[in-house]
């Protein structure tokens, strides 16, 4: 409606100019926060993104609450998260979380759908709530009873076809909380390649840190051979108890995707930087300047040889068996007694 009509049925009616550079200014600073997260970030609105934590080690609420604070702390801005094992389930879930608040203010509320449960959560919901299911189509399956997910799911192969034809069968995988899309992430080249851990109690045990430096640099270059990405920069990030964050980098002489070259030049920038005994809450180790890796050959480089060849023998392994069939042994926990 146009705006003189508008105040023509309601004089008193506030109006608020929009700010579409604010929005844009906000998103960025938002969609920052999601990708120092995790790089693997599909952005489908300026509000709304999709995230894959899954090789991230700690909990999934740890991971959304600790989101949520920092979105709040840097933009001032509230969001809520939904959290499940697919992005269908997780969206879902995010808006019936936000449906539960009605205290009038901008919800903030983190809903998470344990692995396993998600048929479970999502059969008493109302029959729109499930994608692909519109105005219409849960108009006409209401008047035939089916008024929850629950019911759709339990339909007959007969029926599933009469109402959705040749997408019966997606109909009902999705009824059940069954989602295999992945995440997509930006098309372009990535800028770097990142992995950060927040720990769920403070840490200030060198040891222990630089145990969790090395895991983290290890993930960052087997991110980087994947994509074929190497990189010359190497840089860490320390976040402290009171949340204020520091970040460190130094430029190699070469670009590598090794996870040695990357851990001591990791290591040495937190050795150098890190204050001893502050308590630290994130830990993080990223590799930027990125390009096709190239290593300048030479005929005495026998140990830069070596290195490359036991790093893609673990990889190999790990590609065949899965990522936790050969560790470093300093990264294992001694057994009881």
């Amino acid at each position: 409606m146009p705006t003189r009509e508008a105040l023509k049925l309601l004089p008193d009616l506030l109006l608020v100019r929009s700010g579409y550079r604010h929005y844009s200014e906000y998103s960025d600073k938002v969609m920052g926060i999601l990708r120092d997260t995790t790089p693997i970030v599909e952005q489908v609105s300026v509000d709304e993104a999709f995230l894959d934590v899954s090789d991230m080690p700690q909990p999934i609420g740890s991971i959304a609450l600790d989101l949520q604070k920092r979105v709040m702390q840097e933009t001032g801005l509230p969001c809520s998260l939904g959290c499940a094992t697919n992005r269908l389930v997780a969206k879902i879930a995010n808006d019936y979380g936000k449906k539960q608040v009605r205290t009038g203010r901008s919800p903030q509320k983190i809903t998470v759908i344990e692995p396993g449960k998600e048929e479970e959560f999502m059969a008493p919901l109302d029959i729109q709530a499930l994608w692909g299911v519109g105005p219409k189509t849960a108009a006409h399956l209401r008047q035939r009873g089916i008024t929850t997910i629950g019911k759709l799911a339990a339909l007959s192969d007969t029926d599933l076809k009469n109402y959705f034809g040749q997408h019966g069968e997606s109909m009902r995988r999705r009824a059940r909380g069954i989602d295999d899309t992945p995440i997509y992430p930006e098309s372009g080249d990535p800028k770097s390649v990142s992995n950060e851990m927040t720990f769920h109690e403070d840490q200030d045990d060198e040891g222990n840190l630089l145990k969790i430096l090395r895991g983290l640099s290890e993930k960052v270059g087997s991110r980087l051979r994947k994509a074929e990405l190497a990189g010359n920069v190497v840089q860490i990030k320390i976040r402290y108890s009171d949340f204020s964050t520091y970040t460190r980098q130094n430029s190699l002489k070469d670009c590598t995707n090794l996870d040695e070259d990357i851990y001591d030049e990791a290591q040495s920038l937190f050795l150098k930087h890190w204050q001893s005994g502050r308590p630290v809450r994130l830990l993080g180790v990223s590799v930027t300047n990125l390009e096709k890796p190239h290593r300048q050959l030479s005929l005495w480089d026998d140990q830069g040889n070596k290195k490359e060849e036991l790093t893609k023998a673990v990889d190999d392994l790990r590609e065949r068996f899965g990522k936790d069939i050969i560790k470093r042994a300093d990264t294992l926990k001694p057994k009881k007694p």
